[in-house]
């Protein structure tokens, strides 16, 4: 990115900043996406899916719940392989499956990460600049409650879509069946059963938004005024991504240990129909997994969420603002043609 003042430089539109989030959100699945591919081809083997269970995929943006098939089905992740690790893992899938299978899960992942990023980082550098412009300042937590609010619209929108999907996912459902089947749901439970798991995914998603922008606006300007820059290089962008993002995913790793235990949980009550017998607040799945492992249970599984998220914010973030200042240039010297 070029060194250029923010002042005199102009600012990318809403249309630009819905492109630069899209190219992000795409890169962001196709560098990441394969570590969850590898991730989840362990776990398989060392736990194998039983059929009519479901687990949880990161495209590297947002998770989406996986239905495990027949017990004759090639899905990528009911292949067992013989993995002593992921290194292994990762050479073992390209050689024998070929480097495609990395990407098995993508497609469908794609489908609501994209509009969901285009909504979640469009709509907070909207918010930012609002506020900054009401307020008058550029007042440090103007980042948390734009995040905030922004990630709060973004899961809004896209839950009930989520759930369509996964009810498509399970039962191969057409469109005209698809319907009846949600037209139902909403005649008996009325339109918000359309956003049951709603809850869950903002309580550990608010936090961890509030505390990502917050660090990641503080490092930026940090390591700007140490560089001399006026505006992020690529490489500014990327290490405060990764710096923020660690640092949100350990903070608010309780909430995703609960958030995977009802998502489950409510996929099985919703689309297999068992009933749920215990409750399932946050506060009760908190509880049940402290007294089943101890307080480090609310923290289980951080390592290899910390290896999917730092990298994950880190290439989002980076990509993004490259996308913004390249149209932001681009604009600029349209601007100064005669």
């Amino acid at each position: 990115m070029a060194e250029m003042s923010d002042s005199n430089l102009e600012k990318p539109s809403i249309i630009q900043q819905a492109m630069a989030s899209c190219c992000g959100a795409i890169i962001t699945s196709l560098l990441v996406s394969p570590l969850d591919v590898i991730k989840t081809r362990l776990q398989a083997q060392s736990n194998p899916f039983p059929k009519g269970k479901c687990f949880v995929y990161s495209s590297g943006l947002m998770d989406h719940i996986c239905v495990c098939e027949n017990g004759d089905s090639k899905a990528w992740y009911k292949k067992p392989g013989n993995f002593k690790g992921m290194l292994d893992a990762f050479v073992k899938i390209i050689r024998i499956e070929g480097i495609k299978s990395l990407w098995s899960g993508l497609p469908p992942a794609l489908v609501m990460a994209v509009p969901n990023t285009i909504i979640y980082f469009t709509l907070y550098d909207q918010l930012r600049e609002a506020l900054k412009y009401r307020l008058e300042k550029d007042d440090e937590y103007i980042p948390i409650l734009a995040g905030s609010l922004s990630r709060f619209s973004s899961i809004t929108v896209v839950s009930p879509l989520e759930l369509i999907r996964t009810r498509m996912q399970h039962r191969k459902l057409s469109y005209k069946q698809l319907y009846l089947c949600v037209s139902t749901k909403v005649a008996a439970d009325g339109w918000f059963s359309l956003w049951r798991g709603w809850s869950s995914t903002v309580l550990r998603d608010i936090p961890f938004s509030a505390i990502y922008w917050y660090n990641y606006e503080r490092f930026k300007k940090m390591m700007c005024k140490k560089v001399g820059a006026h505006e992020p290089t690529f490489f500014i962008a990327f290490a405060s991504g990764a710096a923020s993002g660690s640092i949100a995913a350990v903070i608010s790793q309780p909430f995703d240990v609960v958030k995977t235990h009802r998502q489950t949980a409510l996929w099985e009550s919703e689309t297999l129909e068992i009933p749920q017998r215990d409750s399932t607040s946050t506060w009760a799945v908190m509880r049940k997994i402290v007294a089943s492992n101890g307080i480090t249970g609310l923290f289980a599984g951080i390592i290899p969420r910390l290896c999917k998220v730092a990298p994950a914010c880190a290439i989002m973030i980076s990509t993004y603002e490259y996308g913004k200042s390249f149209f932001s240039h681009l604009s600029e010297k349209m601007n100064q043609r005669p």
